[in-house]
């Protein structure tokens, strides 16, 4: 027999079947991605009485205990994995799928700000309560109580249609994002601490968030740092008490703090690579003295830094310490830099954002997707993407005929257009079956070729 025929026919065998495998492939992944558009129509009112209900309902950080009782008897009746009380509140919930493939993981964030509301709707909150101490109103003036009931439209639909997923899905709803009360811990931190990540642990994990300066059902992401890092910083200047009208007679830690805040703002401007990255240090507070005519013993300060490199907020901590040593001791003065790292700069994967971007895009629109502008503001999804590649990215919740004047993030007039939130559901569920799908498929041609 002729060997050279014999193997022509066997690779012309093979690539038929290649060819009929990638060909039912895509046909099959059409039809799962048909599914969850039909089922996310299906579940927008319920998914919109969830965020009105939580809306008029909202709780601080570590506090989220009717939520959380509202979002794990929703998953255990759905058939799910569950797993209560994780960094307080948090709920960790597992989907097995009926196909093989990787496991997935998807965040929303479940708490509101001590902010009072002033949006005139009919699910406004009317809630008080006490924060650090401070008798509040409560609000979720950042967009979580839509968060959440994304994520619990989303864990339906992916269970309705279990036999269609491949591998496993993680849905983590995670309180405290916000930070957590003076004197505990919480957040991301907390749910990573006690296992939220863990058996199994997740190839990915993905996370969005709903934004009021970009239109409404509009998707925006981008590779790399997409949110600051922030740190909390504090500084004592202590000088020497004396009267008002003899400032010779000791030394006023008044005047050597405002040299202490013009000084720093030299570190962005002169000190460090402004061509590398952005950075931001801002002193908020500045408390000192009792009376009109007494120059004080001290005066303390507290301020936020944020950066986006880790070796550039290293350094601009050292130089943070070093501006304001010296400039308090130039004067007579000492000064107490003290810093405290709060959340991690988000950083997207960049492959995991170049594997994933068709998809929003194909969600969406390709012209209702965009390339984010870098955040100044941070986020605590950061500390998962310390652990496992991870995807964030935002929704535009503002009608574009509003868009000038949209109140911010942690406004009390914070306002969601809710027609834009289906596409976050839509969203957050294809990005799941898409990397489980990309992960499970036919990797290689007749010819051996990826």
């Amino acid at each position: 027999m002729n060997t050279s025929r014999v193997s022509l026919a066997v690779a012309a065998f093979a690539a038929m079947f290649f060819f009929c495998t990638a060909e039912n492939f895509a046909q099959s992944l059409a039809v799962v991605r048909s599914k969850i558009d039909e089922r996310a129509k299906a579940i927008e009112q319920k998914m919109l009485a969830w965020r009105r209900d939580f809306h008029q309902n909202p709780e601080l950080g570590n506090r989220e205990t009717r939520t959380a009782k509202i979002v794990a008897e929703h998953l255990k009746k759905l058939g799910l994995e569950v797993r209560t009380g994780v960094a307080y509140t948090g709920i960790v919930a597992v989907l097995k799928g009926g196909k093989p493939g990787p496991v997935v993981a998807l965040r929303a964030d479940m708490d509101a700000l001590p902010v009072t509301e002033q949006v005139d709707v009919p699910f406004a909150s009317k809630v008080r309560s006490t924060y650090n101490g401070q008798d509040v109103g409560v609000m979720h003036a950042c967009g979580h109580d839509a968060h959440t009931a994304i994520l619990m439209a989303v864990a339906e639909i992916l269970t309705t249609m279990k036999s269609d997923v491949p591998g496993t899905v993680k849905f983590i709803f995670q309180p405290a994002e916000e930070g957590a009360p003076e004197g505990e811990e919480g957040g991301a931190e907390l749910m990573m601490k006690q296992g939220a990540l863990e058996n199994p642990t997740p190839e990915a994990i993905f996370g969005m968030h709903v934004f009021s300066s970009v239109e409404s059902g509009k998707i925006t992401f981008r590779p790399g740092p997409t949110m600051a890092a922030v740190d909390f910083l504090r500084i004592i200047v202590k000088g020497r008490q004396t009267h008002g009208a003899k400032p010779w007679g000791g030394v006023d830690p008044i005047v050597v703090s405002s040299q202490v805040v013009m000084g720093l703002q030299t570190i962005e401007s002169r000190q460090v690579d402004v061509t590398k990255e952005p950075s931001i240090i801002t002193v908020g507070t500045m408390h000192g003295g009792v009376r009109n005519n007494i120059i004080p013993d001290s005066v303390e300060m507290t301020g936020t830094i944020r950066t986006y490199d880790e070796g550039m907020q290293e350094q601009i901590h050292s130089r943070i310490k070093q501006t304001s040593e010296f400039i308090a001791k130039a004067s007579g003065a000492a000064a107490d830099v003290r810093i405290r790292k709060q959340y991690p700069a988000t950083v997207n994967d960049d492959k995991l954002t170049a594997l994933m971007s068709p998809t929003l895009q194909r969600v969406a629109g390709a012209a209702n997707v965009s390339t984010a502008q870098k955040q100044t503001g941070s986020e605590d999804f950061s500390f998962y993407q310390k652990k496992v590649p991870g995807m964030f990215f935002f929704l535009g919740i503002t009608p574009k005929e509003n868009l000038a004047t949209a109140a911010a993030n942690h406004s009390p007039l914070f306002y969601i257009d809710e027609p834009a939130l289906i596409v976050g559901v839509r969203a957050l569920a294809n990005l799941v079956i898409d990397y489980s799908d990309i992960s499970s498929a036919p990797a290689q041609s007749a010819t051996g070729t990826k």
